[in-house]
């Protein structure tokens, strides 16, 4: 079976199915029932972007069973339309706001995710700092540690540096003072971060910003990169896509792939490379498209939308 992240709204959703159809032949669970059964979760106010994953979840299994030939004939299962896209933005005045009123332990996770828009549920609270090179001025996502699965690498501007900089500070008075090993990048006195929910909330409530959730930072950091001439890729309903905002990994691997190639041939080689981690990062730019992306990022900044 696949991995996936959407594990457990799954097995939330799983016990409302054996509710209402549990104990029943596949054979008999058809559409007629399946439209029984989303009347009777929307009468208990259930939204359709909640009964969607369960009816997901549904033809799942439907779909296994057939592929073990268990079922003969899958029922016809249609999806409910969602209008659920979400709208909010963090304007500069409001960010400093939020983050006057988060815990300290948050504050440096949330100020990476309005600039980069990584997001602070999953990518950011992972990040150790072998991800972070001050030296060449990038942070970076591996490969499979994103949405989509591919790997994803931010420059490192002024305020990142800033942040970041004083977080290693940080982490390593606690690991004097404490004599632990940390790894990660954020986290509260040497633990990871996982459940700031409550945090979250209050701070919303404190800078009177209800309704915001942590999302808004990233369709924030796609607004802000937008406005300083940064190419987003978006899907066709508008979301940005997870690939298109961070291109600069993947240009860098082939500039550095073709180099290789021509010099095998015998063309004049190019400018000599510099080992891993040596040399100012404005030094090592190996090809106009990253340069000019790390410059409009940093201009972004300098408009002083942070």
């Amino acid at each position: 079976m696949s991995s996936r992240r959407s594990l457990g709204r799954v097995e939330a959703g799983l016990g409302h199915l054996k509710e209402h159809l549990g104990g029943r032949r596949a054979c008999d669970i058809t559409t007629d029932r399946i439209t029984a059964y989303v009347a009777v979760r929307q009468a208990a106010k259930a939204a359709n972007a909640t009964i969607n994953p369960e009816l997901a979840a549904l033809k799942r299994m439907f779909r296994l069973g057939e592929i073990a030939g268990k079922v003969a004939q899958r029922p016809y299962i249609p999806m409910l339309q969602e209008d659920n896209a979400r709208k909010g933005f963090f304007a500069a005045p409001e960010f400093r706001a939020m983050l006057a009123e988060l815990p300290d332990a948050l504050k440096p996770a949330a100020e990476v995710a309005y600039v980069t828009g990584w997001r602070i549920r999953s990518e950011l609270p992972t990040r150790q700092w072998m991800h972070v090179d001050f030296e060449a001025g990038w942070i970076r996502l591996e490969p499979g540690e994103t949405k989509n699965r591919d790997g994803r690498m931010f420059p490192m501007t002024p305020t990142l540096r800033t942040v970041l900089a004083r977080q290693r500070a940080q982490t390593r008075a606690i690991e004097r003072a404490t004599g632990q090993v940390i790894p990660w990048v954020f986290h509260r006195d040497g633990r990871p971060i996982k459940y700031f929910r409550r945090a979250w909330l209050t701070a919303c409530k404190a800078a009177q910003l209800p309704h915001r959730i942590p999302h808004d930072f990233r369709r924030t950091a796609v607004r802000n990169l937008e406005r300083a001439g940064v190419p987003v890729g978006r899907h066709e309903d508008g979301r940005p896509q997870d690939r298109g905002d961070l291109p600069a990994l993947r240009d860098r691997r082939r500039e550095h792939a073709a180099r290789g190639r021509g010099e095998a041939r015998g063309a004049a080689p190019g400018p000599a490379r510099r080992p891993a981690g040596g040399g100012p990062a404005e030094n090592r730019q190996s090809n106009g498209k990253v340069a000019g992306w790390r410059h409009a990022a940093r201009g972004r900044e300098c408009r002083g939308s942070y």
